[in-house]
């Protein structure tokens, strides 16, 4: 699998830009580039420079197919409810199509031949998330809303199915759901891959600050690693002009802020909207480092406190989180974490599930969620 880079910030930062001198960048550095993008063109019909393939997504397209595909399938299934197939002519993509085009397209890019590094040109920030996201929220509602267990009937249906002369209805909804479980699975494996990482993009102000600080709660929360910001639009520092002195000195605070929490690559205005990427791509960081190796993506680690105060506690970072915007549901071996707009349910580790939830506590950044032991379930010592 190749290394795979995320580009994504608040609505207007220039992402498309960065994503394109990104990835011709890593091609200049000697890495065999693949640029998955959407509808925009960086290149404007210029051809694209040695090292670097375009991938682009169409979504309209990606939803006639897919839908064709459904009702070829389950041509049976509407016969016998008096359905009538729809014409491609017919179809026009509804809303998410374009979400589940990019996840396609990211699971295509993660096993393209000679590719070194993916570059993606992700949707703005908050809906970046909620599409990185939808694998494996998926996954869970279809394991629950169709158990595994419940499909071992399924090796009866073929013989009801031959006595009746049609599919039965039930195991054509299981074997759909077994292929959009292989398909979101696939997916959520390039997403969760400890060589997939994140380049933010913005522009230095309060509202990029505000949209960066949710978005990077979202990315601790599903545990998507930061490589680093990309500060763009970055106006001169010695301006005699007040009015530009004055956006400096704001744009020159929220650097520092930044550069406190992760790297930051600073891109200077030039006064007029890019005509090239290769306009930044010179830029000294636009190339990104190499990812860190497989094994170490950061996890959220549970720090035995049993001989000092009987509890195991959970430590889920959660930089510039606050307690008015976080909710904690224990339900069964699950966990329901929601931080502001974002919700996770996770798995709790083996020794977690032998425990009752006993209290939360947020301190600089981090959420540690206590756990104490049941005496019904844990193992008695000798």
């Amino acid at each position: 699998m190749p290394h795979t880079l995320l580009i994504t910030g608040p609505g207007g930062s220039g992402r498309t830009t960065v994503a394109a001198a990104t990835a011709l960048a890593a091609a200049r550095a000697g890495q065999r580039v693949l640029l998955l993008c959407g509808d925009g063109d960086p290149w404007a019909g210029a051809p694209t420079p040695d090292g670097l393939r375009l991938a682009r997504i169409d979504s309209g397209e990606e939803f006639r197919t897919e839908l064709a595909a459904l009702q070829e399938r389950g041509a049976t299934l509407l016969g016998m409810l008096g359905g009538t197939p729809l014409g491609a002519e017919e179809l026009t993509e509804l809303p998410g199509a374009e979400q589940f085009a990019l996840l396609r397209g990211l699971r295509r890019a993660a096993t393209a031949p000679a590719t070194d590094l993916v570059v993606v040109d992700m949707p703005p920030l908050h809906q970046a998330l909620t599409t990185l996201a939808l694998p494996a929220q998926l996954r869970r509602y279809l394991a629950r809303l169709l158990p595994a267990e419940r499909q071992a009937a399924r090796a009866l249906r073929p013989v009801l199915a031959q006595l009746a002369g049609v599919p039965m209805p039930a195991r054509w909804l299981y074997e759909t759901a077994a292929r959009w479980d292989e398909e979101l699975a696939a997916v959520q494996a390039v997403v969760e891959a400890p060589t997939t990482r994140v380049r933010l993009v913005a522009e230095p102000g309060p509202a990029a600050d505000a949209a960066l600080r949710s978005g990077t709660l979202g990315l601790a929360l599903y545990q998507l690693p930061v490589h680093d910001l990309v500060a763009n639009r970055l106006v001169p520092r010695d301006s005699a002009d007040p009015w530009l002195a004055g956006l400096a000195a704001q744009q020159a605070e929220y650097l520092t802020r930044w550069g406190r929490e992760r790297p930051v690559v600073p891109l200077g205005h030039l006064g007029r909207d890019p005509e090239d990427p290769g306009e930044l791509a010179a830029t000294e960081g636009m190339a990104p480092s190499p990812a860190p190796a497989p094994g170490d993506r950061p996890g959220w680690a549970v720090e035995d406190r049993l001989a000092e105060d009987g509890v195991l506690v959970w430590a889920v970072p959660l930089p510039r989180a606050r307690k008015s915007e976080l909710d904690l549901i224990r339900r069964g071996d699950e966990l329901l974490l929601a931080v502001g707009p974002y919700r996770r349910t996770v798995s709790l580790p083996s020794a977690l599930r032998r425990c009752t939830v006993s209290g939360a506590a947020l301190t600089d950044g981090v959420l540690r969620v206590r756990f104490t032991p049941d005496p019904q379930l844990w193992p008695r010592a000798r």
